[in-house]
């Protein structure tokens, strides 16, 4: 299989991590006799100061001409007095709008391994969880109408939250079929009792889940949702929620698996064509030092595999050679836990997972 995939390494540690995600993805081509492409194009800050502007056309043209894209992490304090318009990340609500994606899929997953390293009470981890956040990507309060206004105490800002039945539908199929695929469970998070756009959302949910009998489904207020994914995280399964909600919850659950450096997220649209990034930042104070844990960008490549490429088998190669390389005790800084032992570099770390495959 020939897959042609467009990177955008970005700012910070981003260059890194794809680096070590390219390598993978490399080593898994070989093994199953496919053909990855891999051409590089600019994003965020580094695209700011190469182009002026942190989304190119040439990238977005770049993007729409691959089978998919793989990215690394945007932003920085360099880029810090950008106005708001032209801010490294708002790449990523650009190139998520021009490519269709209106779907985020971000698992949290505790690995046996890694239980040492959750801030969670074995008895509240059990037997370990296993989450499939669906967040809804292209709507909501990231794309409403915002800007400044005189208001009651003179000059304020406002955002806002808007969302149509067709983006709550759209997002909810996703949601109920990937819980049709997994434990059949779904919970929606809004925040119903306040917002008008969250009572549209839950309406919206109720009529679709009468299609999916199947699944059991049950609704949530963010607010409880934030304190139940600490005190029993073994009770959900799949999590759909609205842009912001899904942002916040989903970075709360990383956390919960022992490092944010471990998650990896998907988006996608209609097409296959999807994009795929781990969901942590640029982490500027540690780039270009070889610190970095590679893992969610590696488990990223994974993802695209098995949702752009249809490539299980593959996929699974990757997850199996992550989960036995955690096994075997091989730790970044950020997972180290108590361990006293040097942790392993980002490149150390990439070829730890590399002699498993």
């Amino acid at each position: 299989m020939r897959f042609k995939v467009a990177l955008l390494k970005g700012d910070g540690i981003g260059p890194e991590i794809v680096d070590s995600a390219v390598a993978v993805l490399k080593k898994v081509a070989d093994k199953f006799g496919h053909e990855f492409v891999f051409t590089p194009y600019l994003i965020g800050g580094c695209a700011i100061d190469e182009m002026g502007v942190p989304l190119p056309p040439e990238t977005i043209e770049g993007c729409l001409e691959s089978d998919s894209i793989l990215l690394g992490s945007v932003g920085g304090p360099k880029w810090d007095d950008q106005p708001g318009d032209n801010r490294p990340e708002k790449a990523l609500l650009g190139i998520r709008e021009a490519l269709g994606l209106f779907t985020n899929l971000r698992p949290a997953k505790l690995y046996p391994a890694l239980r040492e390293a959750s801030p969670l009470k074995d008895d509240v981890i059990g037997s370990g969880f296993d989450i499939m956040i669906v967040r809804e990507l292209t709507g909501g309060i990231y794309f409403g109408d915002r800007g400044y206004r005189e208001g009651k105490y003179g000059k304020e800002a406002y955002d806002t939250e808007a969302y149509s039945v067709t983006e709550i539908e759209r997002i909810g199929r996703v949601a109920f079929e990937t819980a049709m695929k997994r434990r059949k469970r779904l919970c929606s998070i809004d925040k119903a009792n306040v917002l008008e756009s969250s009572r549209l959302w839950r309406k919206t949910m109720h009529e679709l889940a009468l299609k999916y009998p199947n699944v059991k489904y049950t609704d949530m207020i963010v607010d409880n949702a934030a304190m139940q994914l600490i005190r029993d995280p073994q009770q959900f399964d799949v999590i759909v929620t609205s842009n912001m909600f899904g942002d916040i919850l989903s970075d709360e659950a990383s956390q919960l698996t022992g490092s944010i450096g471990m998650l990896a997220s998907a988006s996608l649209g209609a097409s296959k064509r999807g994009m795929f990034e781990p969901i942590h930042g640029s982490a500027p104070d540690i780039a270009g030092k070889n610190q970095a844990n590679p893992i969610a960008a590696i488990l990223s490549g994974a993802m695209m595999l098995r949702y752009s490429a249809g490539l299980s088998e593959e996929a699974d190669a990757i997850e199996a050679a992550v989960e036995k390389a955690l096994a075997k005790g091989c730790r970044t800084a950020d997972i180290r836990g108590s361990s006293r032992e040097t942790p392993l570099t980002c490149t150390q770390m990439t070829q730890a997972i590399l002699e498993v495959l």
